[in-house]
């Protein structure tokens, strides 16, 4: 009996082990096959284009790395009438420093940033973007939520320096900009930007852009100040690679939109303040990149972003945004 038992269990742990091995090798198998099905996926996808090779190709490899150090800075100006009184001011933030790693497998990409001063305790400020450069559409998400600004305030010819604290200051600042290609065979952002693609002969596109800013800005001093705005524009305008020799590109391009829909309003202790809609009131996207191939599968470079938004009439209120981003990076393809 003591034998049979033995032999009886020795058999089923034979027999699971068998078992678990071979389930363990079919799941393995599956996620091998789920893995050549999203490979197969994302090659076809990636090597599908209607595009002018003679202009535009797809580098021969499927991944790329790149490391970046990137630079931004917000301001804010504002020029008006009040209770006959003349005011101008202009508030800078503080810049913005970070260092990031992408990786990009087949066009896909994951960036991730880090902000050394911000790790330290030192900066308070936060933001965010999220960027997608297509062959036909792309658009930029940027968002700030920033605290600490220095600038200055005339009312009448007197002038005084400001530097804000947490306490003082908060303006939260989204911009949305989003484009349309229409020479999408021949001329290639992502060229520039994302080096998905590689330009090889100079071309140009006209572009047909939207843009949205929403803004609130929160001052607490004697008297507390309230700003919120929200702006959507539309219209296009054009952008152009140059390659001036082998291996280098030279990218340029600006989007001015008209804005069709406008909400904003400043308020002043109790005293609220009127900002009427006076055409032409822009949005404009400029962007710009200097882009060099380093031997077969290496490249660098340096890209950058401004924004720009004028509102409002100067006899009452009028308020200017600019915000400008700026990327110097290297890469190489695997």
């Amino acid at each position: 009996m003591k034998r049979f038992l033995i032999i009886f269990l020795t058999s089923a742990w034979i027999g699971s082990s068998i078992y678990a091995q071979t389930d363990s090798m079919s799941v393995k198998r599956k996620l091998f096959k789920m893995n050549n099905l999203v490979d197969s996926i994302l090659t076809e996808r990636y090597w599908r284009g209607d595009i002018d090779t003679n202009y535009v190709i797809r580098p021969q490899t499927k991944w790329t790395l790149m490391g970046r150090f990137n630079v931004s800075r917000s301001k804010i100006s504002t020029i008006g009438e009040q209770e006959g009184k003349q005011f101008e001011s202009e508030m800078k933030a503080d810049y913005k420093s970070t260092l990031s790693i992408g990786v990009s497998y087949l066009g896909l990409s994951l960036n991730l940033s880090i902000n050394p001063t911000k790790m330290l305790g030192k900066y308070r400020d936060y933001e965010l973007g999220f960027r997608s450069y297509g062959k036909r559409f792309g658009f930029d998400i940027a968002y700030q939520d920033a605290n600490n600004f220095k600038g200055w305030q005339e009312v009448n010819g007197d002038r005084w320096d400001i530097t804000t604290s947490d306490e003082m200051f908060r303006l939260r600042t989204l911009n949305v900009n989003a484009y349309y290609v229409f020479n999408k065979h021949r001329f290639s952002y992502p060229a520039a930007f994302s080096h998905s693609y590689i330009q090889r002969r100079s071309a140009g596109s006209f572009l047909l852009a939207a843009s949205g800013q929403g803004q609130h800005g929160e001052v607490s001093v004697n008297t507390p100040i309230t700003f919120k705005m929200t702006n959507i524009g539309i219209g296009g305008g054009y952008g152009y690679n140059y390659v001036p020799g082998k291996n280098w590109l030279l990218h340029i391009s600006a989007l001015p939109t008209f804005i069709v829909y406008t909400n904003t309003s400043l308020t002043m202790g109790d005293t609220k303040i009127p900002l009427n809609y006076q055409f032409p009131e822009v949005i404009i996207t400029v962007r710009g990149a200097i882009v060099k191939q380093i031997g077969r599968n290496k490249f660098a470079g340096f890209s950058g972003i401004y924004y720009y938004t004028g509102i409002g009439q100067k006899d009452k209120l009028n308020v200017r945004n600019t915000k400008w981003l700026a990327h110097l990076y290297f890469g190489f393809r695997l």
